[in-house]
């Protein structure tokens, strides 16, 4: 890490709520950019909070109201655990802070619903940094849809499977909220909104949660969709991720969000394939994601435009989240309204 953070004028003065993993995520990518500024640290306990903070060289604070107020940020990122999050958010979005929030935007439907209309009502800047659409292959694969090179969508599968020390968090569908709204929101980006879900579940993963479930997806354009996920995996397995897509045209294949890009034409027999090369670590690089997701983002909020991925994007996968759970606990399939 360089000394010294770059000076450059008119930079945005950014602070970060959290310093857990994912919030050394946002402050490298926030600290690192030349149009924003690393401003200050705010976390729940005093030593990791401190440790973090001295690492950037940026002041620390343990109350959100107290940084706020000698800070004077021009935008916040909130980078807690979406279990605990409500009360952080809105004190941003009362002081009228443009802010991002790491996904889920929340655990429960009412707590995503009150924030996104009280920013609403305040017209406030608010994101959510579903990242998994800033990698290269998920950024090819919607180019290539918007071209027309898929044709008209069939279906689509979304696979997730990976290991979790979930003992931080407590939750029956721990699984579908906090890790698989990526899915949902990703398959929508590029899919279509879903028009009905029916879903089984497990917990034979002795994870006191329904740790594995797989959903069968309708699209509002027709196609079908399959989704698997699980936390009783292995993420070192290759493949842990694979997203298809198909159409009458063509067929996507994404594998491992930032591994590899392949679409192939229906009548060929020769794939097209993106991956990164040897020394293009970046390219490869999950937590980057965020970084690309920052350089479509900041442009929109300095031009006064909406944020390139809203809050209401974390609220509809949230709904998709509720109508999953609605399924399974009545066996019946349900319908979900399009925004």
């Amino acid at each position: 890490m360089p000394e010294e953070n770059k000076q450059q004028s008119k930079r945005l003065r950014v602070a970060v709520i959290g310093a857990g993993g994912w919030g050394y995520q946002h402050a490298r990518a926030f600290w690192s950019r030349k149009d924003t500024q690393l401003a200050a640290i705010v976390g729940r306990t005093a030593q990791r909070t401190q440790e973090r903070a001295d690492a950037f060289q940026v002041p620390w604070y343990l109350d959100i109201r107290e940084m706020l107020e000698k800070e004077k940020p021009d935008f916040v990122s909130v980078c807690l655990p979406a279990q605990h999050t409500f009360e952080a958010t809105m004190t941003v979005i009362e002081a009228g802070i443009p802010l991002m929030s790491e996904k889920p935007l929340a655990y429960r439907l009412e707590e995503a619903r009150e924030l996104t209309a009280r920013a609403e009502e305040k017209k406030l800047f608010y994101a959510i940094d579903f990242n998994q659409r800033y990698s290269i292959p998920c950024l090819k694969a919607k180019q290539d849809i918007d071209a027309g090179r898929l044709g008209r969508p069939v279906f689509a599968h979304w696979r997730f499977g990976h290991g979790w020390d979930t003992q931080l968090l407590d939750h029956p569908y721990l699984n579908l909220i906090e890790a698989q709204c990526h899915g949902l929101d990703l398959l929508e980006h590029l899919c279509g909104p879903i028009r009905s879900c029916m879903a089984e579940m497990t917990d034979n993963g002795g994870r006191n949660s329904y740790s594995s479930f797989t959903l069968s997806l309708r699209f509002e354009n027709g196609a079908v969709g399959s989704f698997l996920a699980t936390l009783d995996a292995n993420e070192h397995n290759r493949l842990s991720q694979l997203i298809e897509i198909g159409g009458t045209d063509g067929r996507i294949l994404i594998e491992d969000n930032v591994r590899s890009y392949t679409f192939q034409a229906t009548e060929s027999e020769i794939a097209e394939t993106w991956q990164a090369g040897f020394f293009e670590d970046g390219l490869r690089s999950f937590g980057h994601n965020l970084d690309r997701h920052l350089d479509a983002l900041i442009p929109a909020l300095l031009a006064g435009q909406e944020p390139t991925v809203p809050a209401r994007r974390g609220l509809r996968a949230l709904e998709l989240a509720y109508a999953a759970i609605e399924s399974f606990q009545t066996g019946r399939r349900i319908e979900v309204k399009a925004d």
